[in-house]
């Protein structure tokens, strides 16, 4: 605090946020570049950090999995030991765009997904061609009773998934929607990325709706047009 001349206590300057931000990322980078005990001790305190984010991830993506105690922190060391490993490989390529630790935990969520993807199809006893129509009026939250009432338009669904969408449509429709496979396992098992799913459900939903509007099962208003992404 300083005083001024009419004796009105003015505040210092806070620090800025960025400045900090800037000056512990900067402590990262040289600590994780350098040898002996000092980089040895940043890697420590990284792996624990990155640690403690795979298991925030794992949390927040549980309805994907079905494991848990001992198997679940099993996967969350893995994974923070391959983004350990990532991170320290890569600190040369840090520019500090972002907050170091911003920028480490990526390589987190990455090795998450990579595993939850992984153990899906090891834990997996049916192969993804195995299609399961039954399960359609559950994706779709028709209940039980309403199954009957909704016959046709369940086989129209089915009609247009046959016939509107692409291979590639169908695959991704076909494996999120009715097989309920994770979007990590997916990316997993054919070798391509989030983003590149996310628009062929997309657009598989929009064909899919398009037909159903042109042959007058549903209205052009009642469903939703805005982009729903799979979990």
């Amino acid at each position: 605090m300083t005083t001024s001349d009419n004796h009105l206590l003015v505040p210092d300057p806070p620090v800025h946020n960025a400045t900090v931000a800037a000056d512990e990322s900067a402590e990262w980078v040289r600590a994780l570049s350098g040898t002996g005990l000092v980089h040895d001790q940043a890697v420590a305190r990284l792996h624990a950090m990155l640690v403690r984010a795979c298991h925030r991830e794992l949390h927040r993506r549980r309805g994907q999995l079905d494991i848990s105690g001992p198997e679940l922190e099993d996967l969350a060391y893995q994974a923070a030991a391959d983004a350990t490993m990532a991170v320290t490989a890569k600190i040369s390529t840090f520019r500090g765009e972002s907050r170091f630790t911003t920028w480490a935990y990526k390589f987190a969520i990455f090795e998450v997904s990579t595993k939850v993807g992984r153990h899906f199809w090891q834990k997996r006893t049916t192969p993804l061609d195995a299609e399961d129509w039954d399960r359609l009026p559950d994706r779709l939250g028709i209940d039980p009773a309403g199954q009957v009432q909704h016959q046709e338009l369940l086989a129209a669904v089915r009609a247009a998934v046959e016939t509107e969408l692409s291979p590639r449509q169908r695959t991704v429709f076909v494996a999120l929607v009715i097989e309920g496979v994770p979007l990590d396992a997916l990316v997993e098992r054919t070798g391509s990325n989030r983003n590149a799913l996310y628009k062929s459900m997309f657009d598989a939903r929009g064909k899919i709706r398009k037909s159903l509007v042109t042959n007058g099962y549903i209205n052009d208003s009642d469903a939703p047009q805005g982009k729903e992404t799979p979990s």
